[in-house]
């Protein structure tokens, strides 16, 4: 049993339904909504309540999933989490998924790999389904509330980052679909390039770090660029080579959506078919570890992924982080992405955020 393929057998994802545009970003970022579109292409970002945390965005997307792939809460036994905005600093968000699902029966843990979690935690799960035959079911859930990190006066973050999560239930799939390769690396020496600075051991929370904001998402963004710039068509290539693959190979290609005209950019560099890349940030932001997630679920309902269809998946994130995988594709069903049913928040809704 622990040769067993494992693949995806169910999609879910969850957007809070406030929508926050770019004429209301531009405000208090200083720039115009059009700086905004040209600059990156993101369009729209969705934003958590006031009262909703990483966890209750999580737990939305992980029901979908489940009932997408047909099995029962119940049945799942083991449930990773990918954030870079936990709940709380501890316990773990997926414990406090499992208890808003009611997965009694899950191992819950939490891996931070910032936009590159939900590769990393799929990874863990795979081989954790590989090794361990007693369990059947493993839910990948990622997610982030960017939103509460933002500081709306910094337009390198705050015409960017917004808040979402979406699911896969992995499980053991038939002949040759499934993953196939895994590549992942990360290079602590960049950890500093975009960050959280404050509210963990090394800066804990103070007046001091209230007051200078230490608290909101901190970015170097040439260097961010530079370094996406370089990692994007090495995971490209590599896993092309890797797998004895051609660009037509392959189905479409799943990436992080951090900059929806970078993304564009460097995948058009690179020969990759404007159909066969998925972009979603302009719906939708950068949601982090939700974004591969997220853009795997779009390509399934929208693009009609097929069983034996090549999926070519690459995420890139703070850390610095990096990964790739290739993914047979099992005929699972995804839920429908709520982007297609938002609103505009209201003034009051905006005053308490």
């Amino acid at each position: 049993m622990t040769g067993r393929r494992i693949g995806v057998l169910g999609m879910g994802t969850h957007l809070p339904p406030t929508v926050r545009t770019n004429a209301e970003v531009a405000r208090d970022a200083g720039v115009t909504a059009e700086w905004i579109s040209e600059r990156t292409g993101v369009l729209r970002r969705h934003v958590a309540g006031p009262d909703e945390a990483a966890s209750d965005l999580a737990a939305h997307a992980v029901r979908s999933a489940a009932d997408a792939a047909g099995i029962d809460v119940a049945d799942i036994g083991l449930l990773v989490c990918a954030t870079s905005t936990p709940d709380e600093l501890g316990p773990s968000t997926a414990c406090r998924v499992q208890a808003l699902i009611g997965a009694s029966g899950a191992v819950a843990l939490d891996v931070s790999a910032a936009c590159s979690g939900w590769l990393f935690a799929a990874k863990v799960a795979h081989d954790w389904l590989r090794g361990s035959p007693e369990i059947r079911y493993a839910v990948v859930v990622g997610v982030e509330a960017y939103s509460k990190f933002v500081d709306p006066a910094d337009r390198g973050t705050a015409v960017l980052f917004a808040d979402g999560a979406a699911a896969a239930v992995l499980g053991p799939v038939d002949g040759a679909q499934g993953f196939t390769h895994f590549a992942l690396g990360s290079d602590g020496a960049l950890a500093g390039r975009v960050l959280i600075p404050a509210g963990g051991s090394r800066l804990p929370a103070s007046t001091a770090t209230l007051a200078d904001r230490n608290h909101c998402i901190r970015m170097d963004g040439r260097t961010i660029s530079r370094f996406i710039t370089d990692v994007f068509p090495q995971l490209i290539t590599d896993t092309l080579q890797h797998g004895g693959l051609d660009i037509r190979d392959v189905a479409c290609v799943v990436a992080h959506q951090p900059n929806p005209v970078l993304l564009r950019r460097i995948a058009a560099d690179l020969g990759v078919p404007a159909d066969r890349l998925v972009v979603v940030g302009d719906e939708v932001g950068n949601i982090g570890a939700a974004s591969a997630p997220y853009a795997l679920a779009v390509a399934a309902e929208r693009h009609g992924l097929q069983p034996g269809d090549r999926v070519l998946i690459a995420v890139f994130g703070a850390g610095m982080t990096w990964g790739s995988a290739l993914l047979t594709w099992s005929g699972a069903p995804a839920i429908t992405p709520v982007s297609s049913f938002v609103r505009s928040e209201s003034s009051s809704e905006r005053a308490l955020l």
